[in-house]
């Protein structure tokens, strides 16, 4: 009996060491181990200055300012970190802002290639070998009903407190992990197919005096590349020349900011002529840039270039950068050096770590999980104060179970294990196997769904993670900043008032005006607007009107190859697209746009108009102005906006009219 006794002892001792242990998962050990293997949340360079001067060492940091005002800093010594130990499983990170400007070198790969730049392969699989493991692991038991499974399970390996088999529950929670391991693993492989696919794009680098083509994880820092219309840029560039004037090109963005509409970028004048491969293959010269961060929107560098004997250094800025993501639209080619690559880039910069993420339902689970857990351990604190009450009376009684050689209060503890293990069947293992076979099938069904499928691009619903479909279903407001994301936001150019008088595209018989009498309350259709501008005393105002809507604006036209005489409009916004459009209904057709100038076709006749200044719309002019050179070489100012901030501004000679049709 004592032999019994000290068994028990063992065995209680042992299961709050193993309990001690799964609780600790939570805590500060799992956070070591994650920096130990590399799972630590990445390195964030938001807040990065855009350049530094390679003053700080990678073992010092700045601190800040003296207190009295002077300019000197303190450094004080970075403090030794366990963090810094990858055990194999990753490296050590540099910080950017440690490192002095990244010189790159034209037509001199051996010295690119010895700074030992990133290559241009990129990864967004979420394991690798080494990961794995660790990683779905830990995702699976930071749910509470693992962890609860895995305590029950090592409950049921010590036989003296499990009423059961030892495998009841961990065969079940070996199904549950198998299950959640092949459709992570499944996801995970779909990621690196769409990695490898992309790695495996081809680009065109310049190899002496011809462009080849060249796997885009190949593009290594200092390429010159040669990217074509309806291409995706393969990393960040700076723009050397395009077969547009003036180093001319546009660019989508879509894939970065969500914006649709397409940005102008510009080559500076020294390189801009630089368009046959001959030219760049003599080109010599070095770009001192600013290092790899995040910023989308800024970007400082300087090119130096020989030229007649000695150097002279230009500023690049934004306008030069093409950033991987982008696409390059309506220009057919452009030439660019390659300065970031694979996850220095800033597409990738912006590519956080994903994080484990739970959805509402699994934080309910988790709820009821913890009040199951609580009632389970209520029914076992009875049933074991029940035992060691029906005990202690019958003790006398049972002399042959040897009752009062026992321990009473460690058979208590005893006891309440057992119950444990005898109540556990309260958290029904079956229902998250259940679950994660639901939400795959529930991906599959999004991706195959015909109502989300969009024709007219050959677009269709991906889904790129099955563990948050749910959440499609919880949704309870949307905050959209503009319309557009939640309607068709197709807008037509309708109804103008010019000099006094109103057209329509469409005019009903009860308000048309009758025999052309202006005098009369009615409206034009737009037929006889152009007739005015031939004739009309208005027709002055009707012209300066339509140059308006066909050159104050930001819209880009695209021209595709097979169509060269359709242009289609890309606009910032769907009214400026309407306005534009509107003017092409009556003769102005806005044809293209220079740095420095538009061009329209009016009436079959081309007009250039020279651009001298632009005041961008913005919320707070809630109007846009630009001053032209026009034609006749007259200077005007051309501005539009909200009727309330042009009203005000109109000369009391003006006339307006109301909406109603009124004239004052």
């Amino acid at each position: 009996m004592i032999r019994d006794q000290r068994k028990v002892t063992i065995m209680i001792k042992m299961t709050w060491t193993v309990q001690f242990l799964i609780l600790s998962l939570g805590g500060g050990l799992v956070g070591r181990a994650k920096n130990m293997l590399g799972m630590k949340s990445p390195y964030s360079e938001m807040d990065l200055p855009l350049t530094e001067t390679g003053a700080r060492s990678a073992g010092v940091e700045t601190v800040g300012a003296d207190d009295d005002g002077g300019s000197s800093s303190r450094l004080k010594e970075k403090k030794f970190s366990a963090s810094d130990f990858k055990f194999g499983f990753g490296r050590r990170k540099v910080d950017p802002s440690t490192l002095g400007p990244r010189v790159i070198l034209f037509n001199n790969s051996p010295a690119n290639a010895a700074n030992r730049y990133v290559d241009n392969h990129i990864s967004t699989a979420k394991y690798n070998v080494f990961t794995f493991v660790p990683k779905f692991l830990f995702e699976q038991f930071s749910k509470y009903a693992n962890l609860f499974f895995l305590f029950t399970a090592a409950l049921q390996q010590i036989p003296n407190i499990s009423p059961t088999n030892r495998y009841t529950t961990i065969a079940p929670l070996a199904v549950v992990l198998l299950v959640s391991a092949i459709k992570e693993l499944v996801e995970d492989w779909k990621r690196k197919t769409s990695d490898k696919s992309l790695n495996y794009s081809r680009a065109q680098v310049l190899k002496g005096s011809t462009f080849e083509d060249t796997k885009w994880i190949n593009v290594a820092v200092g390429d010159i590349v040669k990217v074509e219309s309806e291409q995706p840029f393969p990393a960040d560039l700076v723009l050397l020349a395009s077969s547009e004037p003036e180093g001319l090109c546009y660019i989508e963005t879509a894939n970065l900011d969500g914006e649709t509409n397409l940005k102008i970028k510009q080559a500076i004048p020294e390189t801009a002529d630089l368009v046959s491969p001959s030219q760049l293959g003599r080109l010599t010269g070095r770009i001192k840039s600013e290092q790899p961060n995040s910023s989308l929107y800024t970007y400082e560098a300087t090119l130096t270039l020989q030229a007649g004997g000695g150097e002279k250094e230009l500023a690049l800025n934004p306008d030069q950068l093409l950033l991987r993501g982008a696409t390059l639209r309506n220009t057919p080619w452009i030439h660019g050096l390659v300065v970031f690559t694979g996850h220095e880039t800033k597409l990738m910069r912006n590519a956080t770590a994903t994080p484990i993420k739970r959805t509402a339902v699994e934080r309910m689970v988790n709820l009821q999980i913890l009040m199951l857990v609580g009632i389970l351990l209520i029914l076992s604190l009875i049933s074991s104060v029940g035992h060691l009450v029906v005990r202690m009376k019958s003790a006398d009684e049972l002399t042959y179970l040897y009752i009062g050689n026992v321990n009473a209060a460690q058979q208590f503890f005893s006891d309440i294990f057992t119950y444990w293990v005898l109540y556990s069947n309260l958290v029904p293992i079956s229902l998250f196997v259940t679950i994660e076979i639901v939400k795959y099938y529930h991906a599959f069904l999004i991706n195959s769904d015909l109502d989300i499928y969009y024709d007219k691009t050959d677009t269709s619903a991906t889904c790129r993670t099955s563990s948050l479909v749910e959440e499609l279903g919880q949704i309870e407001y949307i905050f959209s900043d503009k319309t557009g994301t939640l309607t068709c936001n197709m807008m037509e150019f309708k109804q103008c008032s010019i000099g006094g008088l109103q057209y329509a595209e469409v005019v009903s018989e009860d308000r048309r005006v009758v025999d052309g009498d202006d005098s009369e309350m009615g409206m034009y259709d737009f037929k006889q607007l152009v007739e005015h501008l031939n004739s009309h005393p208005t027709r002055t105002a009707i012209h300066h009107f339509l140059c308006l809507l066909a050159t104050c604006h930001t819209v880009i036209p695209e021209r595709k190859a097979e169509k060269p005489d359709v242009i289609k409009y890309q606009a910032a916004s769907p009214d400026e697209g309407a306005l534009v459009e509107g003017a092409v209904m009556m003769g102005y057709r806005f044809t293209n746009r220079r740095p420095k100038s538009v061009i329209i076709s009016a009436n079959g006749q081309e007009q250039e108009f020279e651009l001298l200044a632009v005041c961008e719309f913005n919320s707070t002019r809630k109007r846009m102005s630009t001053i032209f050179r026009c034609p006749d070489g007259k200077i005007r100012i051309y501005c539009k906006g909200a009727d309330t901030v042009i009203l005000e501004r109109l000369h009391a000679d003006n006339p307006t009219v109301d909406s109603n049709g009124y004239r004052r």
